[in-house]
């Protein structure tokens, strides 16, 4: 073999082991795979699909993973200090259900309905919070006796009746846009940058990650982390109330069945985006791929005509692989820091 041939050979396969290392470091980050996922299944559904590109079903894309990003934020702020919130849709509904009965019910301006149902949310989340954290109970449990209690009050207020007597001027941040840019997702991403900034850079944000991290080191260190772990709550309640009424204004009008199906799109979301389940980690990135990777999801499955009542089944098996590769990707970090 000549020398040329076998620098041919030497450079091809640097070249593979150039890709398969640049596949395996993004593999390795979370966020960095899940914007791969998306990339792949937007050119797949582009491919087999015309009607996928047109502007009406990337609209809705945008407004619908939008909306999925708030719902991750009230889960993934608690999960990153730690804990868990099981309640976050029935206290997105209960908002819906204030804020429908302040607009419809009672005639109220719809700033009166959005105040009332921003501090409904907070006070839940602080109630969650408190029990947490005066009582020394899980937050599992606290949550799963609290979904309960917000369902019956849902019930208890709206028996069940929807709310369709919404203000117009209360849907124009729902189904309004600049320049084919829905304002959902503009506000979206600016939350996200607002996250991504206070976790990177503020002493709340460190906070957060310290105490979901390592609650005894943190501890130790000085942070208090009872007040931490009531701020996740309290924040989580806040972020169940803004997606609520963000879903008002898509949808005209307050449903009581909203929040019904959040449990397990905040958990997929926020755990397929990077929110590590044993806390202490956070990707604004990671939340936003992976939200629209569940849009586009929901939205494959309805072009190939998939029953929608097995909708919950997918996204079901999509958290236990996402659980899943996040074990194996821990795993592979740890090897690879403890190579030489």
């Amino acid at each position: 073999m000549s020398n040329s041939q076998a620098d041919s050979k030497a450079q091809r396969r640097g070249a593979w082991n150039s890709v398969g290392s640049s596949v395996f470091s993004a593999f390795r980050r979370s966020d960095a795979s899940v914007v791969l996922a998306v990339l792949f299944l937007f050119a797949l559904f582009s491919l087999s699909n015309p009607s996928f590109l047109t502007s009406f079903n990337l609209f809705n894309i945008s407004r619908t993973a939008a909306l999925f990003v708030f719902i991750a934020l009230g889960q993934a702020i608690v999960i990153v200090a730690g804990g868990m919130n099981l309640s976050l849709g029935a206290i997105g509904g209960l908002t819906v259900v204030v804020a429908g009965w302040c607009m419809d019910t009672m005639g109220w301006s719809p700033w009166v309905g959005v105040s009332l149902a921003l501090l409904t949310g907070m006070l839940c989340g602080m109630f969650n919070g408190f029990i947490v954290v005066k009582m020394r109970l899980n937050s599992f449990v606290v949550t799963l006796a609290s979904l309960f209690i917000f369902t019956g009050l849902i019930q208890g207020i709206s028996q069940g009746f929807p709310y369709s007597n919404i203000p117009k001027e209360f849907t124009i941040l729902g189904r309004g846009d600049f320049i084919g840019i829905p304002y959902l997702l503009l506000l979206a991403l600016v939350v996200l940058m607002v996250m991504e900034y206070v976790f990177k850079f503020r002493i709340v944000g460190r906070h957060l990650l310290a105490t979901g991290g390592n609650p005894e080191a943190a501890r130790l260190s000085g942070i208090r982390t009872d007040r931490v772990i009531f701020l996740s709550h309290t924040l989580s309640g806040l972020f169940a109330a803004i997606a609520g009424l963000l879903w008002v204004s898509r949808m005209g009008s307050a449903q009581p069945s909203t929040g019904a199906d959040w449990l397990i799109i905040s958990f997929a979301v926020a755990i397929i985006g990077g929110t590590a389940l044993n806390g202490g980690a956070f990707s604004a990135l990671g939340i936003l791929a992976s939200a629209l990777l569940l849009t586009l999801i929901r939205n494959g499955l309805i072009m190939l005509n998939v029953n929608v009542y097995f909708e919950q089944t997918f996204l079901g098996l999509i958290v236990l692989l996402a659980v899943s590769i996040e074990s194996i990707r821990q795993a592979l970090n740890k090897h690879t820091n403890r190579s030489p």
